[in-house]
Parts: C-alpha cells; sequence; structure tokens
C-alpha cells in the first residue's frame, strides 16, 4: 500500500495574509479540512500534502478568487525554501539552480514533482502532484508555476519572459491577474502544467554566486542531516506531533492519514525497531519537557494537550519518565533560569 504524501506547514507560508486579505477565515477553513492553525508558527511539521490542496481550493471557492493560489505565490520568495535557498542563491547559473530544487524538492513536499526536459534548444520544466488520492490541484498547480516563474525571474532579471506558461485547467472568467503576474505568453488546456523557455537560459551567470560560499552553503544543508526520502517514523512523528492537541491521535487516525491501514503502520515502524507507542511517549516527552518548563500553559492545559485523560495520569507518566512531577520539573526550571 502507498502512502499518501506529506508536505511542511512552509507551504502555507502567507496563507493567513492572503485570506484576511480577500475577507475569508483562514482558521475556520483549515480546520475543515484537518489542519490546526496553531501550527503554522511550526514550518517544518509535517501534515498530509493533499489537505493542502484542498484548503487551497475550498479557499478559492469561499473567496470567489480563481486567483487564490496566485496570490500566495506573489508573496513567495527563495528565502521561503529555508536551507535549501542558502545553496540554490549560490549556484553559479540557473540550471545547477533548478537541479537541486529539484533533487531536493521533497524536503518540503513530498508530493510536488518537478521535471525538466530539453530538447531542440528549448527547456521545459513541468510541475504535477501525487497526493496518493484523487484531488482537485488548479489552486495548487498555480501556486507552484507560479512560485516557479519567481525563481525564474529572481536568476533571469525582471525584464525575462518564459516562451509559454501552461496550464492544464480552463482559463479562469477574469484572466487579468494570471495575465499581469505570467505575461502575454499565458495558455490555459494544455497538456501539462509548467514553463517553456530557452536552453541558453539555463547558463545565465548568477552574479551574486561565490564558489567559497557555495562550497560551506551545500555542507551547511548536508549537516542538517535531511533524508531523501522522508522515513515512515519521520511521517509518524510528525503526525503524532500534529493530531495530539485534537485528541483524535491514535494509530488508526494516524493510518486513515498515510493512506494505508494500521498493520502497515506497525510493520513499517517494526522495520525501524519503533512501535506506535515508543513514537508517542517520545514525542509527548519532547513537547512534555518544552510545554512544562515554560509557563504559557498551565498543568492542566499541558494534560489536555498531550491528550492524557486527566492531570492525575499526566502526573503519573511524567514521575515515571522524568523522575519528578511536573510541578516540581516546573520549578527546578524557573529557579535556574536567569534573572
Amino acid at each position: 500500500m502507498v502512502m499518501k504524501a506529506l508536505a511542511r506547514y512552509a507551504a502555507l507560508n502567507s496563507y493567513v495574509e492572503v485570506s484576511q486579505s480577500v475577507g475569508i477565515d483562514p482558521a475556520r477553513l483549515m480546520r475543515g479540512v484537518g489542519l490546526d492553525p496553531a501550527s503554522l508558527v511550526l514550518p517544518d511539521r509535517w501534515i498530509p500534502a493533499v489537505a493542502i490542496a484542498r484548503l487551497l481550493e475550498r479557499s478559492a471557492v469561499t473567496s470567489g478568487c480563481q486567483d487564490f493560489g496566485l496570490k500566495l505565490a506573489e508573496r513567495r520568495r527563495l528565502a521561503n525554501l529555508g536551507p535549501l535557498s542558502l545553496v540554490i542563491r549560490e549556484e553559479p547559473d540557473l540550471r545547477g539552480a533548478l537541479r537541486t530544487l529539484i533533487r531536493h524538492g521533497n524536503m518540503y513536499n513530498e508530493a510536488l514533482r518537478i521535471h525538466m526536459s530539453v530538447t531542440n534548444g528549448l527547456t521545459t520544466v513541468r510541475i504535477g502532484f501525487e497526493f496518493g488520492e484523487p484531488a482537485e490541484t488548479r489552486q495548487a498547480s498555480e501556486l507552484a508555476v507560479g512560485t516557479l516563474h519567481r525563481l525564474l525571474r529572481d536568476f533571469l532579471g525582471t525584464r525575462w519572459q518564459p516562451l509559454t506558461v501552461c496550464f492544464t485547467h480552463p482559463a479562469p472568467a477574469d484572466p487579468s491577474t494570471h495575465r499581469k503576474f505570467f505575461g502575454p505568453t499565458l495558455t490555459f488546456e494544455r497538456e501539462f502544467n509548467g514553463i517553456v523557455f530557452y536552453e541558453t537560459d539555463l547558463d545565465t551567470p548568477n552574479k551574486t554566486s561565490d564558489p567559497q560560499l557555495r562550497t560551506y552553503a551545500r555542507q551547511f544543508l548536508d549537516s542538517l542531516g535531511f533524508p531523501e526520502e522522508t522515513t515512515t517514523l519521520d511521517r509518524v512523528r510528525g503526525l503524532v506531533e500534529l493530531l495530539l492537541p485534537t485528541g483524535r491521535c491514535s494509530v488508526e487516525q494516524i493510518a486513515r492519514s498515510l493512506g494505508v491501514d494500521r498493520r502497515t503502520v506497525h510493520r513499517h515502524l517494526a522495520d525501524e525497531n519503533e512501535t506506535f507507542s515508543s513514537v508517542l511517549n517520545s514525542v509527548r516527552a519532547e513537547l512534555a519537557e518544552q510545554m512544562v518548563g515554560s509557563r504559557r500553559y498551565s498543568l492542566t492545559e499541558v494534560a489536555a494537550l498531550l491528550s492524557f485523560s486527566s492531570s492525575s495520569n499526566f502526573s503519573r507518566w511524567f514521575r515515571e519518565r522524568f523522575g519528578c512531577s511536573p510541578s516540581q520539573w516546573r520549578t527546578e526550571k524557573s529557579t535556574r533560569s536567569p534573572g
């Protein structure tokens, strides 16, 4: 069974601001597709990629803005790719930048598929999605192609124009925003989503690239230890963090989010010498240290956020795990803190 692809909350950068600008409630819409609005401050947390696509479609319908995905793309910057942007920025030319993006794109969105081909002097960059289940992708496609278009212009200059910008879906009722964003070569109802430009553009030198900094940037990216493919353990840990505060953190719910059955989850975790209980306890311990160590939440709230049925059950678990009660831990942390 194939697990559903995951993406990081970073894929929703500026979602709240764009939603508010078009008069819709971002928190309500996020909850409607099973996402936690509070987790937007945790850009590296993994969530089902299909939920993001559904959120963008619902946001477009609710707001009446067929260009919702483009409004997000307008706010995208290279820096939104986090550590990956450091490497891309130092590539000597556009060819190297695109190869880096294609190779490491799964660090941020496992569902995104980027393919580059060069034929007869033309470069075609195609963008698609594999969510693991059917989903409408109009807004996600426009966001992805729009973000790619901005990246190309960052390298080639704001006066650069592609030969063609292609979308598989029909044109919107009012294409003015799309024409303004992409220029006059925009086309709809084509066989793929993507951008076509001259092969010579690939070799345009990156004037800001520094060979020495490029080496350091690659070493930094490697030091972060991002896997070429996210493991089942990574996926389960991310979903446990996401679901714990909702009170719906069960192996059945995790399995549904991954698009498999519970036995598949158990089998994959066993292959990594883990169980669902061990992962749950590990994530709980990490979150408990953070929450109990600060005074943002009361201990009763911490118990609820970590999905314990009662404060006494939480205290018992905490003492077994850390050798003291939550209140003692908090007091000791406060005593050690300066000032």
